[in-house]
């Protein structure tokens, strides 16, 4: 199976948001991201080549949790702004 066929980093970050609303503290969700994406990386995306799994599951696990958290600060400093344009 190839990286491109499994949009992984989106399904990390609906993961991540399931173990939150299930008691996940967000202040572990980023190591969660990070751990799911070793998991997906070497028992699904390069089963035969541990080493590649490890390597591409870091990156798509550091890669979903810098774009839920890049996601979150532009929402909030949207909100920011709207707030300090109304006063």
């Amino acid at each position: 199976m190839e990286i491109y066929e499994v949009p992984v980093v989106p399904l990390i970050i609906g993961l991540v948001e399931l173990l939150k609303s299930l008691g996940l503290p967000n202040k572990f969700s980023a190591l969660a991201a990070v751990l799911m994406g070793t998991l997906i990386g070497v028992f699904f995306l390069y089963p035969t080549n541990i080493p590649k799994g490890i390597i591409t599951g870091l990156s798509l696990g550091l890669a979903a949790s810098g774009l839920y958290s890049a996601t979150k600060n532009t929402v909030e400093g949207v909100k920011n702004m709207r707030i300090s344009r109304n006063k």
